[in-house]
């Protein structure tokens, strides 16, 4: 037996910009944006807020049905029905349904109840996982997939990463003053804070072998989580885990391999220091650097999901996508290759980091076949 990899068979992304990834893809290349301000008085809360929410009607509960409307319209790009004994659910997310914490007995707001009932309503035998790490959960959960299908544990997992905003995430982050008054402005020298938003972003992946992916398709290459413990709320200020991720994803490739490393980018004074501070020490500082937060802002659980697909999106179109908000003045203390316009790029392979509360830290590396 060769050597198998985790690929990538479907992916969807369901935001407020557009419902499917290359819909997706293409606003955020035009340099749209999902983030409008929302009135306090229509969400109960003390002050207006920057958030990207999706406008669509959705039943409640609606985490759960935005999770199941990208799952399954990412099942429809398939040619047949994934084998239900041999297919797993991995669920990424923070809150869940909290939107329901008023009027939802105990046992609904749990989000492995959330996950049992999305697997009911899918068809599928195996029990489902919940990957809840803070923010860095959608990547979490694509490298739990990964060590997955790499166990033999089963040859296809479902990775969806959702976030509903409600009235309970909004007045934590405001309870921190973490929140933007306006447009966020990663990595520039005037930000304040980050937006919200939500979202709900599918990859399924298969285990293969590497000698059977094909030169377009993609594969989940190195996956990495190096956890801190910094402080509850606070990243390293040195970055250690992110730097610590990024060595381990990096450990068999060469800076000049890839298109962008795309960053969690919040915006917020402390984190996008750090990124900077990891990125130079581990030897990335000459590869250009992206932010998508300004399109739709935090999407929590969804976040590292939905970048991870919009990343393959844009090298797929040969292109870097620039850092909406960004306006030119670098705001932290490392030279990182912010771009504030779209790119071109003949690379074919790029790092996706993402950190959390808690001093959680993650990164994969996602390559293309023929540069395996």
């Amino acid at each position: 037996m060769g050597k198998r990899v985790a690929k990538v068979i479907a992916h969807h992304a369901f935001t407020p910009l557009a419902d499917g990834s290359h819909e997706n893809y293409l606003r955020v290349k035009a340099g749209q944006t999902a983030v409008q301000r929302h009135a306090a008085e229509e969400w109960d809360l003390g002050e207006d807020f920057m958030a990207g929410i999706i406008a669509t009607p959705i039943a409640s509960p609606r985490a759960t049905n935005m999770a199941l409307h990208s799952i399954r319209q990412a099942l429809s790009q398939l040619s047949g029905p994934l084998p239900p004994a041999d297919t797993l659910l991995v669920v990424s997310t923070t809150k869940g349904n909290v939107d329901k914490i008023d009027d939802a007995a105990d046992d609904e707001l749990r989000l492995g109840a959330m996950a049992d009932d999305m697997a009911r309503q899918l068809g599928l035998t195996q029990q489902p996982l919940v990957v809840s790490n803070a923010c860095t959960s959608g990547v979490c959960a694509q490298i739990v997939a990964q060590r997955l299908l790499m166990t033999g544990r089963c040859h296809y997992v479902i990775v969806c990463g959702v976030e509903a905003q409600s009235r309970f995430i909004v007045s934590g982050f405001q309870s921190f003053h973490a929140l933007s008054p306006e447009h966020c402005r990663p990595f520039s020298s005037n930000r304040v804070g980050l937006n919200v938003g939500e979202a709900a972003a599918t990859i399924i992946y298969k285990v293969s072998e590497a000698t059977d992916v094909a030169a377009d398709e993609w594969v989940l290459h190195a996956g990495a989580i190096r956890n801190d413990a910094n402080h509850i709320s606070g990243p390293s200020r040195i970055g250690e885990g992110s730097f610590r991720a990024l060595r381990a994803v990096m450990h068999d490739a060469t800076p000049d391999e890839l298109a962008f490393v795309s960053v969690h980018g919040t915006a917020t004074p402390y984190n996008d220091e750090m990124e900077s501070i990891a990125i130079d020490r581990a030897g990335l500082i000459g590869v250009p650097v992206g932010s998508l937060k300004g399109y739709y802002g935090h999407t929590m659980g969804a976040a590292g999901v939905l970048e991870t697909i919009l990343s393959m999106e844009a090298v797929d179109d040969g292109t870097v996508l620039a850092t909406l908000g960004y306006d030119g003045q670098l705001g932290v203390s490392h030279p990182v290759s912010i771009a504030a316009e779209n790119r071109t790029t003949d690379k074919r392979s790029f790092v996706k980091l993402i950190s959390g509360f808690g001093g959680c830290n993650a990164a994969i590396r996602m390559t293309k076949g023929g540069a395996l």
